[in-house]
């Protein structure tokens, strides 16, 4: 089995656009997604590339020659994409025993096989080379079934900062607790998440507002700190009418129910359609508020995919 902690991320300096690779490309998994010669046309395909998290390991094959490599070459291979998140600013890699992060940090684990399925577990430690440990992975309140080699793409953010690094479960331990053994890796993807950054989302949102009140449903579908967009069948006020706005969000590894202060600040009907999207001010939000706010932010931005 290949050890998939010594995979690399690739970064936009590692690519110059007309020219062969001159390595393969892998996925998280070990998974041969574009062979060395293939040539990379558009700044768009680099810059998807690099976002989506596809790695390179020097390890398994030796660079080959001009020829070998124009010969090898896939024209027509297809680069898979993936939405560029303009939240997210440029990224680097850093050491994982750089990172300084704390016992009890909170992870998240994209299984690789199953893109749906993720877990939420905390830092408990790490060996430096060797392993880090987390707590055993639950889905629905129950124990989720890891099997050895079994390969995850791990998230987390910290700060300002959203971090992700390949990893595979090394070994299930059962007592006296439950806990995880993933594979080091050796360096761990960074990316500055700009201020102000709005995470999409899908969330149910009751809103009151205006005199008389009104209670009208709505759906999020983008969220920041400082605000959120919402669409819903009929307008929900007029620009500047104040109320509040009520929803639920999964941050941390926990539910919050927030019930913020609203100024409307925007009301347009969608072109071609009956649905009119609102944007919505949070005002005089308090710090826990903030909190709950900015970890489910950065969360949802680091698990993009």
């Amino acid at each position: 089995m290949r050890n998939f902690s010594s995979l690399a991320p690739v970064l936009s300096t590692d690519i110059a656009l007309g020219k062969p690779l001159p390595w393969s490309v892998y996925d998280t998994s070990g998974k041969l997604l574009l062979t060395s010669g293939f040539i990379i046309e558009t700044q768009h395909q680099l810059t998807s590339l690099v976002e989506s998290g596809f790695f390179r390991n020097a390890r398994w094959d030796k660079p080959q020659s001009s020829a070998t490599r124009n010969s090898g070459a896939r024209q027509n291979e297809r680069v898979p994409l993936l939405e560029i998140n303009q939240d997210v600013g440029s990224e680097s890699t850093v050491a994982m025993d750089a990172l300084r992060w704390q016992v009890g940090e909170t992870l998240y684990l994209q299984s690789h096989d199953n893109p749906a399925i993720r877990y939420t577990v905390r830092l408990i430690g790490f060996v430096k080379n060797q392993s880090v440990l987390v707590t055993a992975p639950t889905l629905d309140g129950k124990f989720g079934f890891i099997q050895n080699g079994q390969a995850f793409v791990v998230r987390s953010f910290s700060g300002k900062k959203a971090y992700a690094f390949a990893a595979t479960a090394l070994k299930s331990v059962h007592a006296p607790y439950p806990y995880l053994h993933l594979s080091y890796p050796q360096h761990v993807r960074g990316a500055i998440i700009r201020k102000g950054s709005r995470a999409q989302v899908k969330i149910i949102a009751a809103v009151i507002i205006g005199q008389p009140e009104r209670n009208i449903a709505t759906t999020l579908t983008d969220l920041s700190v400082g605000g959120a967009s919402g669409t819903a069948r009929q307008t929900i006020g007029v620009k500047n009418a104040v109320g509040r706005i009520a929803f639920k969000v999964h941050a941390a590894g926990q539910d919050a129910l927030l019930n913020l202060k609203i100024t409307l600040r925007s009301v347009v009907q969608a072109e071609n359609s009956a649905v009119y999207n609102h944007g919505f001010e949070f005002v005089d939000i308090t710090a826990n508020e903030r909190l709950i706010l900015t970890a489910f932010v950065h969360q949802t931005l680091a698990e993009i995919d």
